[in-house]
């Protein structure tokens, strides 16, 4: 490279994810005078609230996933390389891709979450996570499957045990997920077999911290967490303990919502 082209070089952004963080950060840099290499080892863009949708056959996939390069063809700046990125050198500011080294001036890393198994990996094969495209086909697949076998089963107790779904973690997937199962056995299959009652099929929903029974106050219901478990979160500080409401006459404290900017 001579001096002129150093000269007008433009700083090089390399973005690792094409999920809503990265793919928010491509289109803000879209008109920027920098140049953006987007990666991810998919090719599509995932709107993931909506994947509990397709694994009950609610949605197809195509109605959730977009071509990446289609969202960011109007920016020039902007290149997509379909890749697993497997090593990164901050020292030499280059990320490795298989066996190819990029360099990069500046590195936004948004690789998004995955779901844990808490050290027990082998859970996996029997309590598959809801991340991609491909979990929830997975997932579809292993509901339908368990309808069908329901229809054959030998035995009421053999029915039960195929129409019976038991999700881990009563977050919005995980609600949404049981909602959307009931609603598949309640109105989606209720014509569709004749050997069984798919509105028969139960759900539980098991938070990842234990949950006391819920109260009803003025603002809703709360749940209280249990006593403190080793994957709990810490319990209040002092400085908490300190702006608590005061106790009721009952001896209870009165629940007070949280004052606003809380998280």
């Amino acid at each position: 490279m001579n001096a002129a082209q150093a000269a007008v070089r433009r700083p090089h952004v390399i973005i690792v994810g094409a999920g809503f963080g990265g793919l928010a950060a491509a289109q803000a840099l879209g008109h920027s005078q920098v140049d953006v290499t987007l990666i991810d080892r998919r090719n599509h863009h995932l709107f993931q609230p909506l994947l509990y949708q397709v694994a009950t056959a609610g949605l197809a996939p195509a109605q959730i996933a977009s071509p990446i390069r289609s969202i960011v063809r109007d920016q020039a700046n902007t290149r997509v390389i379909l890749a697993e990125v497997t090593g990164i050198d901050v020292a030499a500011k280059t990320v490795t891709t298989g066996g190819r080294k990029t360099a990069f001036d500046y590195l936004i890393l948004a690789t998004g979450a995955t779901h844990a198994y808490f050290g027990h990996d082998a859970w996996a094969a029997h309590a598959p996570g809801l991340k991609t495209l491909d979990d929830a086909v997975d997932l579809r697949r292993r509901v339908l499957t368990a309808f069908e076998a329901a229809e054959t089963a030998c035995g009421e107790a053999e029915r039960r045990r195929l129409l019976t779904f038991a999700i881990v973690g009563a977050g919005p997937t995980g609600v949404e997920l049981s909602g959307a199962i009931a609603e598949l056995a309640r109105r989606a299959l209720t014509r569709d077999f004749r050997a069984i009652r798919t509105a028969m099929a139960r759900r539980s929903s098991l938070p990842s911290q234990p949950m006391r029974r819920a109260r009803c106050t003025n603002w809703g219901w709360r749940c209280a967490p249990a006593a403190q478990s080793p994957m709990s979160p810490p319990t209040a500080s002092a400085s908490d303990r300190k702006s608590s409401p005061p106790p009721t006459s009952s001896g209870r404290r009165a629940w007070a919502p949280p004052p606003l900017g809380a998280g």
